[in-house]
This record gives structure tokens, sequence and C-alpha cells, in this order.
């Protein structure tokens, strides 16, 4: 039960992290940048919720 929980939690977090991306891309064409930049500022958003999930879970951990 506990593997399937933690897969579900991982699953949900990458699919957050592919809204968030996906959202600061869209964004940034809307502002005017270039795809390249766009793509950049994605890939910058995606890593930064994988980052923070993998901190708020490296700190729940060390608290039990």
């Amino acid at each position: 039960m506990f593997v399937a929980v933690v897969l579900l939690t991982t699953a949900l977090v990458v699919v957050f992290a592919l809204l968030a991306s996906a959202g600061a891309g869209k964004l940034a064409r809307l502002d005017g940048a270039s795809y390249p930049t766009a793509l950049k500022q994605a890939a910058v958003a995606f890593t930064t919720v994988i980052t923070v999930a993998a901190a708020v879970a490296a700190s729940l951990t060390a608290l039990c």
C-alpha cells in the first residue's frame, strides 16, 4: 500500500511540474519572448517544482 501511495504522489508532483512549466512557457510567449527563451523559462519552472517537492519530501522524511 505504501508503495502505491509513493508512486501516486510522485506522478502527481510530475503532473504539477508539467502544468507549471507549460504555464510559464505560455506566459513567456504571450509576453513576447522567443521560443528558446520560453522553453528555457519552462524548463526552469519544471526543475524548480521538482526541487521544491524533493526538499519537502526530505524534510518530512527527517521529521519522521
